[in-house]
């Protein structure tokens, strides 16, 4: 059983996210494992590090699949980019230990968010960043993304109904850099929850806009409350940008 582990990426746009569904093969992960069972012969299964949602990019999503019969990395990755849309594309493969599992073994993620604060359109980037008017007190919004770093439990961040599961995580970083009227929030963390990183861009926006303080974070995080928090942001502006491993 030979492990493989790739280099994905994406334009969500007109995909129902990454992961496979009974209602529709428009996925990232049921086009990859169509390709390689047509490859194989044998139904493939396929592992990414997280499940992005409808409408969310990827620069550097990772997966991994196991083969029962050795294929040369170089060949499966060109069977793949041979047949896969030209909206997905596997930019690196390599063979990795017969244990290593994409999501498991995931230690950091990082995603970023784009807002384009501007009403002049931007036709290019317009499926990939979320549009607000109105002008952002980028400072603020600084100011406020210093709360929400550390370990806590970010309940009122997420959009995940009641479950076992914690919700504690640890958000190492948040950068937010303002370049022309494009300003992009970097999420650097342990792992993040359902919709966590578009809540929580969606409560700074609100910092942003002068709608909330930086202070109120605080409160925010202890009440574990998600109508506490801000509003969930289109899923054009997010792409995950990095996985990294031990």
């Amino acid at each position: 059983m030979n492990n493989y582990r790739i280099l994905v990426q994406y334009e969500g746009t007109r995909y129902q996210g990454w992961q496979k569904q009974d209602s529709t093969d428009n996925t990232i992960q049921g086009k990859l494992e169509a390709i390689l069972t047509k490859m194989t012969g044998e139904f493939v299964q396929v592992d990414g590090s997280g499940r992005t949602d409808a409408g969310v990019h990827a620069v550097g999503q990772v997966a991994n699949f196991h083969l029962n019969e050795p294929v040369l990395p170089q060949e499966v990755m060109e069977y793949l980019n041979r047949y896969l849309p030209e909206d997905i594309g596997v930019i690196r493969i390599e063979e990795v230990a017969p244990r290593f599992h994409s999501r498991l073994n995931a230690v950091e993620k990082t995603y970023t968010y784009r807002v384009i604060n501007s009403n002049i359109p931007h036709v290019f980037a317009r499926k990939y960043a979320f549009v607000v008017e109105e002008t952002l007190d980028v400072d603020a919004m600084r100011e406020a993304s210093r709360y929400l770093c550390g370990t806590h439990d970010y309940k009122a961040f997420t959009s995940a109904k009641k479950g076992k599961k914690s919700t504690v995580r640890t958000v190492k970083d948040i950068v937010i850099q303002k370049e022309n009227d494009m300003i992009t929030f970097t999420y650097q963390g342990d792992g993040f929850l359902y919709h966590m990183v578009r809540i929580l861009t969606g409560t700074l926006i609100e910092v942003g806009l002068g709608k909330r303080k930086p202070e109120d974070m605080e409160g925010i995080l202890d009440s574990k409350i998600r109508e506490n928090a801000g509003p969930l942001v289109p899923a054009k502006g997010l792409c995950l940008m990095e996985v990294k491993y031990h």
